[in-house]
């Protein structure tokens, strides 16, 4: 049988336990300070993000369906900042041409209105300019028919009112 010889574990010097605790002294001293680049990076996105979402909201003209919404990280100091958000919008068809028309400038609007729109901030102002697109078509074909009907109206009319010219009539009495 032979033996093994016996295993040794790693040891830690004294110079490597001092320089853990050093760095890790360093960060909560750096936390504690402000100087987190990290938590600085934390603060900047919460402000960015917040400050688009108020854009959409700002913008909305009433079609908000509710206040932002936001997703959070927790920060090295404990507090949530937000990393995303949104803002539901009402992206409905009007009842009424005019109505979708005015409804897809005011989302296309507040799509845009953050200083950078996201992808899905252009997608959603694409599908708005569709919408005015289709609105103004529908809007254009009714005014067509309308005024079409309006000018068969007009000669009918001006049918009834010409007074048609008396019968030629013959005197028979002398």
């Amino acid at each position: 049988m032979s033996m093994l010889p016996p295993v040794s574990a790693p040891t830690t010097s004294y110079s490597d336990r001092t320089e853990a605790r050093t760095i890790a002294a360093d960060k909560t001293r750096a936390q504690a300070s402000g100087n987190d680049p990290q938590l600085k990076q934390l603060q900047q996105r919460d402000r960015i993000v917040r400050a688009h979402e108020q854009a959409h909201l700002a913008a909305s003209g009433g079609l908000a369906m509710g206040g932002a919404s936001f997703s959070y990280q927790l920060g090295s100091d404990g507090k949530q900042y937000a990393i995303g958000g949104e803002v539901r919008i009402d992206v409905s068809p009007g009842r009424t041409p005019e109505e979708s028309l005015k409804k897809a400038q005011q989302i296309r609007s507040a799509a845009l209105a953050p200083a950078d729109p996201s992808p899905q901030d252009r997608a959603v102002a694409a599908q708005a300019a569709i919408m005015q697109l289709q609105a103004s078509t529908e809007l254009a074909q009714q005014q067509d028919n309308g005024s079409s009907q309006t000018e068969a109206g007009k000669r009918i009319q001006q049918g009834y009112d010409k007074q048609p010219s008396p019968p030629p009539q013959i005197d028979t009495k002398a």
